[in-house]
Formats: C-alpha cells, structure tokens, sequence
C-alpha cells in the first residue's frame, strides 16, 4: 500500500500495532496522533521520539513525534523507526506519568524492545513481529533530512557592537571594535564632554548576547 505521506504510513502502522497492545493486556489510547518532526528540544535537542500527554492536546489526543534527521539506511529506516514508534506508543499506553519504570518495561520487552527502557532498540523478536505489519504498510514515503547542523532561524549578527557612553551625561552610541581600536572612542556631541567610555576591546566576541 503506498501512502500519501509520512503521517498516513505511521498512523497506519500504529493501528497494526495495536493487537500486539491488546494482546499484553495494555491496549493502545483510542487518540493517538503521530508525525515526523522534530521535538520540543528541536534540531539540537537528543531525544529521538517524544510523547505529549493527551491532557497537553487540545482535542485530547497522545501526540507523537520521531524527529526526521534519524541517521540509519534507507533500508532500515522503516524498522527502527517503527521501534521508536513502539517505544513512544508504550507511554501512551501505560501513561506518561509512569515514565520507564516497571510498567512501562513489562510492556517494552512484552514487544520485543531491548537495553535500556530510557534508549530501547528493536530486538529479533520485535522485527519478526512487525515484518507483517511493514509489509502491509508498504514503503515509507520519508528521506533522512540532513541538516547539517544548521538552523532556519535568521544568523546572529557576527560582530557585537560595543557600548560607548558619555561619563558626563550618559549619552550612547554602539561601535564596533574595529574602529574604536583603528581610531578610538567617540566623542560626545555636547561641547566639553570629551572622549565616551565604552566596554572593553578584549571581551569575548559573543560577550552580553543572549543565548538559546
């Protein structure tokens, strides 16, 4: 079956998945939503798949998110990202308050997920499980994205302006460093004020920028 978009293949996968929910005795939330996308921490952020409480959800859904720059092969892209796919649909079943504690891992390891409950990975029992339920989903319609370590947002200016201000009457204006170094401080518009103080030349360059 080919599917229009990532969203369509995960909630399609989520829903053959939840026999095997059922069958642990923890069936799966009626509303669970899924997408590619990254989480909270965004692009820099660590976390792989995240789960929102459906009390955070406006229409009272489990929102789901697996970030799109995951680094594996095209052909074990759809595996691994159905483990973190299962990984993030066991919080939804036994809750977000119960975190990776002993609820959370009876369920986990009742999949086939292995190693740490904080960092599962799909076991041989987990992949034979969903083999059937990733060929009926048919190919995921999902690239790595490759960011490069970059950002969308607008980049910060690269050079800081210093402050320089009048010690008479505390008139500013901004510099940069190259000049106050080539040519000096500025000198105040009012008559007798002198020469204007300004921050020092040997700060940091990021120095008193605000930070993410």
């Amino acid at each position: 079956m080919d599917h229009d978009n990532r969203e369509s293949w995960l909630n399609r996968v989520a829903i053959g998945m939840a026999p095997l929910f059922e069958a642990l005795d923890a069936p799966l939330p009626s509303r669970v939503r899924v997408a590619i996308g990254f989480t909270s921490r965004g692009a820099r952020g660590r976390a792989i798949g995240e789960c929102w409480d459906n009390r955070c959800s406006g229409d009272g859904h489990f929102e789901i998110f697996i970030r799109p720059d995951l680094a594996h092969a095209p052909d074990a892209m759809p595996a691994q990202i159905v483990a973190i796919l299962a990984h993030e649909l066991v919080h939804a079943a036994v809750g977000i308050p119960a975190g990776h504690g002993k609820a959370f891992k009876r369920l986990a390891v009742g999949l086939g997920l292995v190693g740490k409950m904080t960092a599962t990975t799909p076991g041989d029992a987990f992949l034979a499980t969903v083999a059937s339920i990733l060929a009926v989903a048919g190919p995921l319609p999902h690239a790595r994205l490759d960011t490069g370590g970059e950002t969308t947002r607008p980049k910060k200016q690269a050079t800081r302006l210093l402050k320089c201000e009048c010690k008479t009457c505390g008139y500013t204006v901004r510099a940069a460093r190259k000049w106050l170094k080539e040519v000096g401080a500025p000198v105040c518009a009012i008559e007798g004020h002198g020469a204007m103080r300004h921050d020092p030349l040997d700060a940091d360059e990021g120095a008193g920028e605000d930070k993410d």
